[in-house]
């Protein structure tokens, strides 16, 4: 079916279809010049045809049918595995407000950059209109766009991510306003590689990549870099967290949102299983969402979140029945794997899953460890958040779920004790604007650096992280109740180099205390940099600690902190005269008593 031909039909069978996606689906087409133009519904029918065709050209590999039914492997380009923080831009008319925190471009050079890009591209090839919607299809908290893409995969994958096809068209439909992604892998050339954000306009260019988090445009460039500024406008918070529901064995559940770097055990936390000791106690973990947090405030003063993701797009490697067996039984069926390794049975295999020998590295060739890990270091499985088997009831709430506690973390392999609490909301502010994490291979770059992240938004943000960190602090309002903010660091090691603190499912003895400081029934040790637990205020049974683990994980180290504060002070002075004068105020404050 030719271009012209199909977008005539289009409009034909949907009559009420917006004139102004329809100008733009046209635009584009002019500009990128497809062979054919496909509207997408999200139907079963079309999705089985999309994959059927990427298996014909070899874009997807069938896996095990008898062991990973409905599941296959993309191999992307080996120059293409990461997001290119160094390759996106935040086009705003005012440089500033973009901020120290963005790459930036003014918006009409990169429109001419991009369009130039763009054009032609999409000869021989087919140009897919992707209607989504990020949250549940019926909540006020959710919110829609439409991404334009010449990739099968990213389809498929969206289809997976969010609420795709004709539910969403018909929200668009209703409300008239979209958000507005353009999509191409191009050629794949790393040199030709460019992410786009015009927040004022609500639009996303993307070209040259097929890696997810440059790709997938309601993920990381909807959900977080747009959404970021659409939330300051209209007073709410988007956030890179997790959402987790904490159920005790009265049956009461507490509300957990936790900002985390990519990489650094988000998932294992959202789909946590608890301690044996705990689930015999009648403890339940409920799985909302393991990446991204919409929250606003309701009308008791609560916030109030919703996942605005319908899928899990996770971190393969360190994966396993040991540390995450709900992921492990969540991605057993109708999956998409992306750089991972296989084995000579054609099951999707990486490091840390088991001790099996893999057949082929995710390039594709005889697996050599001369060639490095079997799986590449930020392999990745897309699927349905419903597989879960913690999915929460409560995820498709469209008023969302109340949130009692929000906690910040980071990798910090020295300094920062396993778990402390804020006075308040301003330092629990600051606590996030200082958060601190050693990078992973989720980002292009070094790997192992330690670098500020403020609330693990540093790649996310789509405005300048000054007036960003004034936003978070507006929510302070007579009548609010906000949530009680918390810091951890399950990644404190020893003078031999191993993590002190198991993790993983013990981290819910650390949540417990959390939830009991919420209800006011725990005890802390008050300190210049919060209030910290002793190791008699953490349920430990079971848990055998050494005399160091103890020491650091617990502990508080003045002349540390005080080099530390001393950073932090130096870090928000980089944001100039928009910096809060409040987090300033704070961050002297805490500096002065440490003296």
């Amino acid at each position: 079916m030719n271009a012209a031909v199909d977008v005539f039909k289009s409009q034909d069978s949907r009559e009420c279809r917006l004139e102004a996606l329809n100008a733009w689906v046209a635009e584009v087409a002019a500009l990128t010049q497809p062979d054919h133009i496909h509207w997408c519904d999200g139907s079963d029918a079309e999705n089985a045809a999309l994959i059927a065709r990427m298996q014909a050209d070899g874009t997807l590999l069938p896996l095990n049918h008898e062991t990973h039914p409905h599941s296959w492997l993309h191999r992307s380009s080996p120059s293409d595995v990461a997001r290119v923080e160094h390759l996106t831009f935040v086009c705003t008319p005012e440089r500033d407000d973009a901020g120290p925190n963005n790459h930036w471009m003014a918006p009409a050079e990169a429109h001419a950059k991009m369009d130039a890009l763009f054009a032609g591209c999409m000869r021989g090839r087919t140009l897919y209109v992707v209607p989504y919607c990020m949250g549940p299809i019926d909540s006020p908290l959710a919110r829609c766009g439409v991404e334009i893409t010449d990739s099968p995969y990213v389809v498929a994958n969206m289809r997976i991510m969010t609420r795709m096809g004709a539910p969403a068209l018909a929200r668009i439909e209703r409300e008239g306003s979209f958000v507005k992604g353009l999509h191409s892998v191009g050629e794949l050339d790393p040199e030709r590689r460019f992410i786009m954000h015009f927040p004022e306009e609500l639009t996303i260019k993307s070209f040259g990549s097929g890696y997810g988090g440059n790709a997938l445009l309601g993920k990381k460039c909807h959900a977080l870099r747009i959404a970021s500024h659409q939330a300051r406008q209209e007073g709410w918070l988007a956030e890179h967290m997790l959402i987790v529901g904490i159920e005790n064995p009265q049956g009461q559940t507490h509300y957990v949102a936790a900002a985390f770097p990519s990489a650094c055990g988000k998932t294992n936390l959202a789909m946590l299983i608890p301690p044996e000791g705990y689930r015999q106690a009648g403890w339940k973990v409920w799985t909302v969402g393991d990446d991204i947090c919409w929250m606003r405030p309701g009308a008791d003063g609560r916030l109030y979140a919703i996942n605005p993701e319908a899928g899990f797009f996770g971190v393969a490697p360190g994966t396993s029945d040991s540390s995450n067996p709900n992921a492990l039984a969540t991605i057993s069926h109708h999956t998409i794997f992306t750089n991972v390794a296989v084995t000579d049975d054609q099951e999707p295999w990486w490091d840390g899953l088991d001790k099996r020998t893999p057949a082929l590295d995710w390039q594709g060739r005889p697996y050599d460890p001369a060639n490095g890990p079997a799986a590449h270091p930020n392999s990745r499985f897309t699927v349905s958040a419903r597989q879960c088997p913690s999915y929460s009831p409560r995820a498709e709430d469209p008023q969302g779920v109340p949130i009692s506690a929000i906690v910040f973390g980071g990798r910090r392999a020295s300094l920062v004790p396993l778990v402390f609490e804020a006075r308040d909301w301003t330092h629990g502010v600051l606590i996030g604007a200082a958060m601190g994490s050693e990078t992973t291979a989720a980002a292009t770059g070094a790997v192992g650096v330690m670098r500020r992240d403020p609330m693990a938004m540093k790649p996310f943000c789509g405005y300048n992280f000054a007036d960003y960190f004034a936003h978070w602090l507006s929510f302070d309002q007579a009548g609010a109740k906000l949530p009680k903010i918390f810091h951890v660091n399950w990644f404190r090691k020893g003078d031999d180099g191993k993590f002190l603190w198991p993790g993983f499912g013990e981290n819910l003895r650390v949540l417990e205390w959390m939830i009991k400081r919420v209800e006011g029934q725990a005890d802390a040790v008050d300190t210049p940099i919060g209030n910290l637990p002793r190791a008699d205020d953490l349920n430990l049974d079971g848990v055998s600690l050494s005399q160091e683990a103890g020491a650091k994980l617990f502990g508080f180290d003045p002349e540390g902190w005080r080099a530390e504060v001393d950073s932090i002070g130096a870090y928000l002075e980089e944001f100039g005269g928009r910096m809060p004068d409040a987090l300033k105020e704070e961050q002297a404050r805490i500096r002065s008593v440490l003296t």
